[in-house]
């Protein structure tokens, strides 16, 4: 029959457990999909037609691949400016710029 202690070991251990596996679920709302800011090939899933999943994107800040950002930080992530000067803004939705090719 196991101690007391022991049994509070295993208490312990399994809480542990479940809090590690449950932590991913907790802090999945927390995040929100990003358009326009990953880097060519770090992105997260979908890079639009033609192409696969993660790190599918082929051109830096492509518009319709996604990277997974903390939740209200999306439009606000510092990037450069595209080459004739314009802005550049990460977008809740896809976007038509910086498209391969």
């Amino acid at each position: 029959m196991p101690s007391k202690f022991n049994k509070t070991l295993i208490a312990a251990a399994t809480m542990a457990a479940v809090g590690a596996l449950s932590a991913p679920l907790a802090h999945a709302g927390a995040n929100e999909k990003c358009y326009g800011v990953s880097l060519a090939g770090k992105n997260d899933c979908k890079a639009g037609a033609g192409t696969s999943c993660a790190g599918s994107s082929t051109v830096d800040y492509q518009g319709n691949a996604f990277s997974m950002v903390p939740k209200g930080t999306c439009t606000s992530i510092e990037l450069p400016a595209m080459s004739d000067g314009t802005p550049r803004a990460g977008s809740l939705e896809e976007l038509g710029r910086d498209l391969p090719g």
